[in-house]
């Protein structure tokens, strides 16, 4: 397995198998931007791969996490020290979370941001026809954060560019820089993400370069996935102790389907549709 970029990272936490046998165990994968992005949006898919016997869980990161903000101890840290600490932290999180294999590409933002970049292009490609995953974790479309986008894009067009019979059966959008709460409930998915919870704390808290560095991610993320999971519904009890929402984004990968931009422009006007008449029927 050989990817462009001499500093990218391979990690099988068991040891027991070659990154290719790894990677080919996959059934869920999620493709995220940054190390602890994976913990935020994917908590479901890491549960349902401990709770299902043949299910495995793999992450891929696609920058080398040069640009986090820092302070306290990690105030003096360099870019190459602070890329260090969050390779090792995204290991750790790959072992307690017990992922068949955990990939970090060390692209800079840059060249994520960059169109047709070969060297994403190629590793992204190479990742997706190594495995055959049943479900896809991305970022959602409607993420306020620059480089999350174009990490979703590059990773769309990797899922695209595969024949249509090896084409993940689900692909999903979910929060991290914007919540996806204000998506019509018909047009959210309901990821559950309250299983295992000291797991996910731990999953968490282990980035702490990030949390202790001034980002509490861990009291964020699992405070809004019970704010998602109480707020879902108001006139029926709490069906899940933990939700995180995402949107439904295997349409864009079918052959006919609509474009990104016209989907998500869909489910926007619906919002703005709902919005109105509710406000029209009670004038």
């Amino acid at each position: 397995m050989k990817f462009s970029n001499p500093q990218a990272d391979v990690f099988v936490p068991d040891g027991a198998r070659s990154p290719e046998a790894a990677l080919g165990a996959v059934t869920h994968l999620c493709i995220a931007a940054h190390q602890d992005d994976i913990e935020i949006m994917a908590q479901s898919g890491i549960s349902d791969c401990l709770d299902q016997p043949g299910k495995a869980f793999g992450g891929v990161v696609l920058t080398n996490g040069a640009g986090s903000p820092r302070t306290g101890v990690y105030a003096s840290y360099t870019d190459a020290q602070m890329q260090d600490v969050r390779r090792k932290e995204q290991r750790e999180a790959a072992r307690l979370g017990r992922y068949a294999i955990q990939i970090q590409l060390a692209h800079t933002s840059a060249d994520v941001k960059s169109p047709g970049h070969p060297g994403v292009a190629h590793d992204l490609a190479q990742i997706l026809a190594d495995c055959r995953p049943e479900a896809v974790y991305l970022h959602n479309p409607a993420d306020k954060h620059d480089t999350h986008v174009a990490v979703l894009l590059r990773a769309l067009h990797a899922i695209r560019s595969l024949p249509a019979d090896r084409r993940p059966a689900r692909v999903v959008g979910c929060e991290v820089w914007r919540n996806l709460d204000w998506l019509l409930d018909a047009d959210k998915v309901a990821l559950d993400s309250g299983r295992h919870p000291d797991l996910a704390l731990k999953l968490l808290t282990v980035f702490d370069s990030q949390v202790t560095g001034g980002k509490r991610y861990d009291l964020a993320a699992v405070g809004r996935r019970l704010s998602n999971a109480t707020f879902y519904a108001s006139h029926a009890t709490d069906s899940y102790s933990g939700i995180t929402w995402a949107v439904d984004l295997t349409p864009v990968t079918r052959e006919g389907g609509p474009s990104l931009a016209e989907y998500m422009a869909s489910l926007v006007a619906r919002m703005g549709a709902d919005v109105a008449e509710r406000l029209r029927k009670f004038s």
